[in-house]
This record gives C-alpha cells, structure tokens and sequence, in this order.
C-alpha cells in the first residue's frame, strides 16, 4: 500500500508536461524550434523560433509544392486575397513552435505524419477575414484533408464533385474554419490580444514579438492543472478502494 502512495505521489508531482517550444512530428517539421533568420514572405514571423526551415518557406508560398503536392488552383485560379491566407495558413503550421497543447497523434494510416493539431482556437478576426476573403472563390470539397482524387499525384475533385462558391460549400467563418482542415482549427469568439486565441499571423517587426507564445501558455497551464488535479483524486480516493477490498 505504502508503495502504491509513493508511486501515485511521484506521478503528481512528474505530471506536468511540456507543451512549450516543441515541434510536431510531421513531414517537414524540425525536430526543435530554432533561428531560422532567411524565412521566406509570409513565413517571416517566425524567424526567431521555428519548426520550419528556409527551404519549407519558400515552398509553402508555390502555387504547386512539393511539400504536399497540393494544388489552390483546383476549381480556377484561386483569388491573391484568398491565397494569402492559405499560406499564411501553412507558414503557422509548419513554422509554429506554439502548437503543443493541441498536437494529437494520428490514429489513421497516414505515412506523411504522425502528428495533427486538434481544435486550435483561432482568433475571431482571423478566421472570419480568412472566409470573407475567401467566399467568392470556388472548391469542390468541404474537408480538404481527404477524399481528392489524387492519381496523377497531386489533388483534384473526385468524380461527382461540382465546383461551387466557398459561400455555398461554407456558409460562414465558423462552418469554414472548423471543416476545410477536419477541425485542425476551433473558431472562437476570442480577439486578438486576449490571450485565449491564435493568430494565424502577426507582424513581428514592431516589436512586440510572438503573441502565440502566451497563448499557449494559457492552455499549457491548464492542461497541466488538470492533469494533476486527476491525479491528486486518484491518490485522495485510494483509501477508500483499500478499504473495499479488505
């Protein structure tokens, strides 16, 4: 009994985890954030601390990468406004040292990871400007992580699929930002600097340096009271699962 408590004690007191300053364990992901001072166009903001190299950064601003093959342009050309976000989109992705305490492991069989974020809270203002800007251009799908037609290599809409206005396939920011990436994101009602919300970007030249980083310290804190919390019930509750053996 007496080594059951020490066992739960040590568990309490080991159970925070370190959601801060880590990598996912994706395709293109570093292993740990560092300097990366030449970060291409919309990628720039995370020059200081990133996941992301030069080479991923200049890729994710290509119409066509290499880094998931993907094509915007799948329904016409997709608008300059609308594109921005996308990149900016997969700079926050791939360069965000911030994204720890949504990282989940992948449970299908995808080769190209091990690793997604799950229900990350954006900012009212960047989810929202993202769909307006984006509601007159044209997709085929509504969860654009599967279900292409991938058989010359790169994405294409299935057989049956009709090209329709975002405004039609998403009716608002909410149903856009939850459903194109299968619910990577979380729409909020949060704004920019209440520190309960992520930025999909920020100008890092004025000085006022990453605000993800106390966002994540938010939810890193509270994931690790709750953690330890559970813990300590368990530890309070055991005498009471002693006695109902005895």
């Amino acid at each position: 009994m007496l080594r059951w408590f020490v066992s739960v004690a040590c568990a309490v007191s080991a159970a925070s985890v370190n959601y801060m300053d880590v990598c996912m364990d994706g395709k293109h992901h570093k292993t740990e954030p560092g300097p990366e001072g030449a970060l291409h166009g919309q990628c720039t903001p995370w020059k200081d601390k990133s996941c992301c190299t030069v080479n991923t950064s200049m890729e994710a601003h290509a119409d066509q990468s290499y880094l998931y093959n993907f094509n915007w342009d799948h329904c016409g050309i997709m608008t300059p406004e609308c594109k921005k976000h996308f990149i900016q989109d997969t700079c926050f992705f791939e360069c965000s040292p911030n994204l720890g305490p949504w990282v989940k492991e992948v449970k299908t069989l995808e080769s190209w990871r091990s690793e997604r974020i799950v229900d990350a809270p954006l900012c009212k203002e960047d989810c929202e400007t993202w769909w307006g800007d984006c509601k007159l251009d044209y997709t085929c799908m509504e969860n654009w992580h599967k279900g292409w037609n991938w058989t010359t290599g790169t994405n294409h809409c299935p057989a049956g699929s009709k090209c329709r206005k975002f405004s039609d396939v998403f009716p608002g920011a909410k149903d856009f930002c939850e459903r194109v990436w299968s619910n990577s994101y979380r729409h909020t009602t949060h704004v920019r600097g209440s520190g309960q919300c992520l930025q999909l970007w920020f100008n890092a030249s004025g000085g006022q340096g990453n605000p993800n980083v106390r966002v994540a310290q938010h939810y890193a804190d509270l994931l690790n009271s709750a953690d330890t919390a559970r813990l300590w019930r368990l530890l309070l509750l055991a005498p009471l699962y002693v006695l109902r053996e005895l």
